[in-house]
């Protein structure tokens, strides 16, 4: 029986985080471990905390790396140091509590990573009122059969509709097959206004392209080869991978934020954790001002539906 890799110690400014395992291989095709996704943490500090700060988070969580089982944890595992922050939610479906992880420092991602987690997936709300969103989130949604070209066009027609809007948009790759764009909003309206607001603007990306887009709820009434925009990704705990977050996929892949200029050329395969902190060094954190740039939703509103 293989003995287990001597655990190592992590400073992370005034903080020192154990790391037990850290040869553990977490990405079978690159044989990517543990401690290589404690240093992807540690290299986009800057940017993983901006994504995260105050915020409920929820943790996908990797035990015995991608090979085994993926857990989907609300509740912050037992054993935080004293310093790691929660925020307390409540979930009247089944009137329960539950006190999420609320980062405020990297101390608190690393010290999450050594509990095994490879995502991040942050509420779009922030803990001074955890019912009061303060960020739109344009998540568009390729369906099975749909390409990445979709992928781009669809996102500069969401570019135009923001500019004319005189909104400033954030987006990054989700991580996985589509992207997402950030809004910051005034945190002035509950989800469902959020929401309402959210399926406006995606109706009116699918009047401009109504060969590529869809806002059909139902995934069986849609068309393969069309983009979804999910609008319902801003409801309340509804949760997408944060800006820097790494997703559960063999290549090691990362939401990361990009340019408008770069949407015609990016390819999210190349944005790893191998390539991404080689590219936060050299540009930063391109999502590091959304908060200089805070959106009044009130005329969304106005489009929408009152019965959506």
């Amino acid at each position: 029986m293989p003995s287990k890799s001597p655990s190592v110690e992590i400073e992370v400014d005034d903080r020192v985080v154990r790391v037990s395992n850290p040869d553990r291989v977490y990405f079978p095709d690159s044989g990517a471990t543990k401690l290589d996704l404690v240093e992807y943490y540690l290299a986009v500090g800057p940017g993983i905390v901006n994504a995260l700060f105050e915020r409920p988070c929820m943790l996908h969580r990797f035990p015995k790396g991608l090979a085994g089982d993926k857990v989907h944890q609300k509740r912050l595992p037992a054993g935080a140091p004293p310093w790691v922050e929660t925020v307390e939610l409540h979930f009247p479906r089944w009137n329960r509590t539950a006190d999420e992880l609320c980062v405020t420092e990297l101390g608190a991602v690393i010290w999450a990573v050594q509990m095994s987690t490879v995502e991040f997936h942050p509420w779009n709300s922030r803990r001074a009122d955890t019912e009061k969103p303060d960020e739109w989130r344009i998540d568009l949604d390729p369906g099975p059969l749909c390409d990445f070209d979709t992928v781009r066009r669809v996102a500069h027609v969401a570019h135009e509709v923001l500019d004319e809007l005189g909104a400033v948009g954030f987006p990054k790759t989700s991580g996985s097959k589509g992207m997402h764009v950030y809004v910051r909003i005034k945190p002035e309206h509950g989800f469902k206004e959020v929401r309402r607001a959210a399926l406006a603007f995606a109706r009116e990306v699918e009047r401009r392209a109504p060969e590529d887009v869809t806002t059909t709820w139902w995934t069986k009434d849609r068309d393969p080869h069309q983009l979804f925009v999910d609008y319902n990704q801003n409801a309340r705990d509804h949760t997408i991978a944060a800006a820097y977050s790494v997703r559960g996929l063999p290549d090691a892949r990362v939401s990361t934020p990009i340019r408008w200029d770069e949407v015609d050329d990016v390819d999210p395969r190349d944005l790893t954790i191998f390539t991404v902190p080689a590219r936060f060094a050299e540009i930063g954190d391109l999502h590091a001002d959304i908060d200089d740039h805070v959106f009044d939703i009130a005329p969304l509103l106005e489009w929408a539906d009152p019965e959506a």
